[in-house]
Order: C-alpha cells, then sequence, then structure tokens
C-alpha cells in the first residue's frame, strides 16, 4: 500500500471530516458512510479532493464503495489511477 497516498488522505479526512478529532479516526479498511464519517456530500468533496490532490478524474462507473468507501480502498483506487496515467 502506498504510504504516502494514505497519509495525504488521512490527513485530509481528519481535517475536513473529523474537524481535527484524530482520535475517531477508522481503521483503514473501515466504512468511511457507515461509520458516519461521511456522507453522500461529503463523498462529493472527497471526489474534488481527489481530482484536485492526485490530478486524476473521477468517473461515475468508478464511484463505488471499493474505490471511495474506505481509506485502504480509496489508496487502492488512487495507487491505480496513478499507475494508469504513468502508462
Amino acid at each position: 500500500m502506498d504510504t504516502q497516498v494514505t497519509t495525504t488522505l488521512r490527513a485530509f479526512i481528519e481535517e475536513s471530516y473529523l474537524f481535527g478529532d484524530s482520535s475517531r479516526m477508522p481503521a483503514d479498511d473501515e466504512s468511511l458512510l457507515e461509520t458516519g464519517i461521511i456522507d453522500s456530500t461529503g463523498v462529493l468533496e472527497l471526489i474534488e479532493f481527489l481530482e484536485e490532490e492526485f490530478g486524476f478524474s473521477v468517473e461515475d462507473t468508478e464511484t463505488v464503495p471499493e474505490n471511495l468507501g474506505s481509506i485502504s480502498g480509496l489508496t487502492r483506487y488512487v495507487s491505480s489511477k496513478r499507475a494508469q496515467g504513468a502508462a
């Protein structure tokens, strides 16, 4: 797993959704939606962050829980998109 991506994602989630309360940070494989960390509006903000921070477009077909539902899923998704961009 790309630790730099994970660190960046965790910092964004802590700042944007937990308002600096790192004690509420879910485990990397926990659902951000099921734990109440983000809601549907939060998903849109997350997509905007991914596009700006990592420089790729999130396609509608990619907005699935496997990609955006947890920190580990997000890390895999970002790493995959970056690899596609490099190819």
